[in-house]
């Protein structure tokens, strides 16, 4: 009987679930997804859903525990937490039941060494930034190889030698190409899930600053006030991949999923990047201005800097984001995975 593998996914995290989907649909041995995946969706999936193990009493979580003192392996080990212990129990449980033949690990310190405690090979998937912190090192140490779900070409330059050694840069996964569409004057912002959204009053001051353009806003906006005509708030959309297609000019974070977009579609993106830990969209947007990717500007903009600095977006090279897209990188990385099986 072939063995399969399993790919825990963060919190809630829709973007992980999408690249696990893309990745598990292309391997050729079953794959488990594991994670807390309420308003995600499943269908199709072989999942194994674990009870939350975020802080009791919030809905916030930024991966710390706040503890006077742990384990410095370890970035989130609260105490006489239920949902810690049931959720660790769960995942020994499915590794003991399935034999698994390895786990990718997308994302969690403590689920990578929980999993070489359990003799169970992990692929760790390394986001963008310097995480040369204690945790994160000994979660790529305890790893069999990590995964970094972007081009080598927006690793950061602090990354250690060993890391990058170990590291299958796999590219943007799980984001398709669209195909040519009619030209447009459209500017379309991008805010995702993991930031804080838009201020309808910065909006506003944008549109009323570049007012021979539609601006199309997807994503969370939150304030009240006037909207000028050129203005359209979409909120969550579905077809967002059509949408960007459509711009002229992309505007957004420096997170993968923003980032993948710009490079998916070629268009010409002016990267905002917000504050993150480990620097995971400051190093990203230094490494797309290095190469000539995006035009990149510490946070959100002036009024008066806007039409400078869509006319200085719009003269960009777009074939240079786009060569950052691999359309095979779903297939390539799936062949890479199995044949990481196979060595072990």
């Amino acid at each position: 009987m072939t063995r399969g593998i399993g790919w825990y996914v963060h919190h809630q995290g829709a973007g992980h679930l999408q690249r696990a989907r893309a990745v598990a649909s292309a391997l050729p041995r079953p794959c488990t997804i594991l994670g807390t995946l309420a308003g995600l969706d499943t269908a199709g999936l072989d999942i194994v859903d674990l009870p939350d193990d975020r802080p009791l009493g919030t809905a916030a979580f930024d991966g710390q525990d706040g503890a006077a003192e742990r384990p410095e392996a370890l970035h989130y080990a609260p105490l006489n937490h239920p949902g810690v212990r049931a959720r660790m129990a769960r995942i020994a449980a499915w590794a003991e039941r399935t034999d698994p033949a390895l786990l990718v690990v997308d994302v969690s310190v403590e689920v990578a060494l929980l999993a070489r405690l359990l003799s169970v090979p992990t692929l760790v998937v390394r986001l963008a930034g310097t995480r040369t912190d204690r945790p994160h090192l000994e979660a790529f140490r305890s790893a069999t190889r990590l995964l970094a779900p972007f081009p080598a070409a927006l690793d950061g330059a602090a990354v250690p030698d060993w890391v990058r050694a170990k590291t299958l840069y796999a590219g943007f996964l799980g984001t398709p190409a669209q195909g040519p569409t009619a030209a447009s004057r459209d500017i379309v912002v991008v805010f995702g899930r993991g930031g804080a959204g838009g201020s309808l009053a910065d909006l506003a001051a944008a549109a009323r600053a570049v007012p021979d353009r539609p601006w199309h806003v997807l994503g969370p906006v939150s304030g009240s006030g006037h909207k000028p005509d050129n203005l359209h708030l979409h909120g969550w959309v579905p077809d967002v991949e059509a949408r960007v297609a459509r711009a002229a000019l992309l505007v957004g974070g420096g997170g993968d999923g923003v980032v993948a977009l710009a490079a998916a579609q070629g268009k010409p993106f002016l990267c905002l990047p917000e504050a993150r830990a480990y620097g995971e969209q400051t190093e990203k947007a230094e490494a797309l201005a290095r190469l000539g990717a995006a035009l990149v500007h510490p946070g959100w903009p002036a009024a008066s800097d806007w039409p400078g600095l869509i006319r200085a977006g719009l003269a960009l090279d777009p074939s240079v984001i786009g060569g950052l897209h691999d359309p095979d990188a779903v297939r390539r990385c799936a062949e890479e995975i199995e044949a990481l099986v196979r060595r072990l």
